[in-house]
């Protein structure tokens, strides 16, 4: 402070003695402004003081000016929040369209049209997280959005309303009764892991991870190089079959796909190799990218090695002859979550 302001500035000095320390100093200075400024709070002895701070006081939890600033930072969060709300679901709203409209042209047949709705609507769920705020009430904004397909999977399930398309894109056989199955127990699955672990924690990262991208894979590696479709004269056959003869889906599915587990003939190899695989790695990447956003730190060779051990467990869960008792969408990432939970901790 310069030495025409501090002279323009009006001091209270209190007093106080004690027969120990002899007579202390406590100095405090208004601004011109009128600001309340405070020399540190620490005492010394009279009449020299060693040394001082000049810092400024805060405002009282109960001021105007902290109520106000207070409340412009909450409406801040809330707007933030509906947003990223917002974005989240038409995002979701807009793949399952988009894959409706193309399984309806025939050009994606409906068994693929339904993993890929499986795949993607997760992870990208899941990415658009770091969206939303820091606010408390983050993770109840993102939970709008797989209570809302929770809804709609039951409205149509229970035939309260009717869409053909809807129903044809996400279910095997075509019958609305099956969207009350798999793919409501997969929004049930997003509700949890939003509420109860939201994006600070490994484990509902790993779990969803596993469920989407894992369990998701490993029936679309078996599929056939005929299973995409495009119109005459779009490609050309032999581009067509240059480009599926390259990716590994083709070549773990032609090489590996027709030798089933010993232990239960509906599973393969390869559909278990390839869950491993793509589980592992799109697992530590959603772990990687949250650690980015500065959630959690990503300790990459202790990471790696409990995230494939977590993989390891769930692929063997997926393996076993159980489906027609627990549907897949609930064992994987109940496994996920358990052992994450074991290894990572709560």
């Amino acid at each position: 402070m310069g030495g025409a302001a501090f002279r323009s500035a009006t001091t209270a000095v209190f007093s106080s003695s004690s027969s120990m320390a002899g007579r202390m100093r406590r100095v405090w200075t208004l601004s011109p402004a009128g600001l309340p400024l405070a020399l540190s709070n620490s005492a010394w002895p009279s009449p020299f003081p060693r040394s001082f701070t000049l810092v400024a006081s805060p405002p009282p939890l109960s001021s105007p000016t902290h109520l106000r600033l207070r409340g412009r930072a909450v409406a801040r969060a809330l707007l933030q929040d509906a947003a990223a709300t917002i974005f989240s679901f038409s995002g979701a709203y807009s793949l399952v369209r988009s894959i409706d409209a193309l399984t309806e042209r025939n050009l994606i047949q409906k068994s693929l049209s339904r993993k890929i709705v499986h795949v993607l609507s997760g992870l990208l769920y899941m990415s658009t997280w770091p969206f939303f705020s820091t606010s408390a009430a983050a993770r109840y904004f993102a939970a709008v959005v797989p209570f809302l397909n929770c809804i709609r999977l039951l409205s149509y399930g229970l035939r309260i309303f009717t869409d053909e398309s809807l129903v044809k894109s996400i279910s095997r056989e075509g019958k609305p009764e099956e969207l009350l199955r798999g793919p409501l127990y997969f929004v049930i699955i997003l509700l949890l892991c939003v509420l109860v672990f939201w994006r600070d924690s490994p484990v509902g990262i790993v779990s969803l991870a596993m469920m989407s991208g894992g369990d998701g894979n490993s029936p679309v590696l078996l599929s056939s190089s005929s299973t995409l479709q495009f119109p005459i004269g779009l490609v050309s056959k032999q581009a067509y079959a240059s480009l599926l003869s390259a990716g590994f889906a083709d070549i773990v599915g032609r090489r590996y796909g027709t030798t089933k587990l010993p232990y239960n003939q509906e599973k393969s190899w390869a559909g278990s190799i390839s869950m491993f695989a793509f589980g592992f790695l799109i697992s530590v990447g959603m772990l990687y990218y949250f650690s980015a956003f500065g959630y959690f730190h990503f300790d990459q060779p202790e990471m790696v090695a409990r995230v494939a051990l977590i993989s390891l467990a769930a692929t063997v869960v997926e393996s076993l002859p159980i489906s027609h008792v627990v549907d897949d969408n609930i064992s994987v990432p109940l496994t996920s979550m358990l052992s994450a939970l074991l290894l990572f901790g709560p």
